[in-house]
């Protein structure tokens, strides 16, 4: 089979299109969690979409539509936490994550164990994406980004130096919001690429990644798109050809392109 053929499998072509888009969209919130300081709340979410997905599930409605919502108030409660509950962040995701994880176990059981549409959540199935979620992630990505872009230099300011923003008049508060809330939709749809168990490393290992060679923050944006785009195509087709997981096989091509640029650093 020629390369040729297998681009013309239709679920390839949707696999190629949503993991592209989604891969840009956490590729660059990923650097503004990173620079804050705030990676483990992809972690803490992803667990709390689970229960969503989950919820979704059970009701019989479309687990993403289910989970979004769920995922967006529960990143408003993790930055209410660590504020008025005085917790800090990692104490507020980790209250907050474990919830998820509680509501998806037992509206697991409820449902007679875990399924197999649960489990493809649960450690991602990109090949199975379905022209509705390959609609739904390219507009949700198409509509983060183009906050991302309108919004770009109160975000820039908050993750560099959020006391020097709060003096220059801007609403931090409110930008911290939108920037969990972005993280949140986020999450949901890299759940489809890589699962539950490793949406962190989709939002997190790219950024790192281009931190470690980009000589300013734009370059590393840049960078940090290419290549969480070129995981994503390289596991997809990897993860076809050998008929092992997508999910994992992304994750693993992300590590090895981060330490590769990390020798490279040294050695230059």
């Amino acid at each position: 089979m020629g390369f040729a053929d297998f681009l013309g499998f239709a679920f390839i072509q949707r696999a190629y299109l949503a993991g592209s888009f989604i891969a840009v969209l956490c590729a660059m919130l990923g650097l503004f969690l990173v620079l804050r300081r705030f990676s483990l709340i992809g972690d803490g979410l992803s667990h709390v979409s689970f229960g969503g997905i989950a919820l979704g599930l059970f009701l019989g409605l479309e687990p993403l539509w289910v989970a979004l919502p769920i995922s967006v108030a529960a990143s408003s409660l993790i930055l209410v936490l660590s504020r008025r509950a005085r917790l800090y962040g990692d104490a507020a995701i980790a209250i907050v994550s474990s919830s998820g994880i509680a509501l998806g176990v037992v509206l697991a059981s409820l449902a007679g164990g875990f399924n197999v549409d649960l489990m493809s959540y649960l450690f991602g199935n990109i090949l199975a994406v379905s022209p509705v979620e390959t609609y739904l992630s390219v507009l949700l990505s198409a509509v983060v980004l183009a906050v991302i872009a309108f919004l770009y230099h109160d975000l820039f300011s908050v993750a560099f130096d959020e006391e020097y923003a709060t003096v220059s008049g801007i609403r931090t508060g409110a930008v911290n919001i939108l920037l969990a809330t972005l993280t949140a939709v986020s999450v949901v749809l890299a759940v489809k690429v890589v699962g539950v168990m490793l949406v962190s490393a989709l939002l997190v290992l790219p950024a790192v990644s281009a931190l470690q060679v980009a000589r300013g923050f734009r370059g590393a944006l840049l960078l940090s798109s290419c290549i969480a785009v070129l995981s994503v195509l390289v596991g997809i087709t990897v993860s076809f050809l050998a008929d092992i997981p997508a999910g994992g096989t992304v994750v693993l091509v992300n590590l090895l392109v981060f330490f590769v640029l990390l020798a490279w650093k040294r050695i230059r």
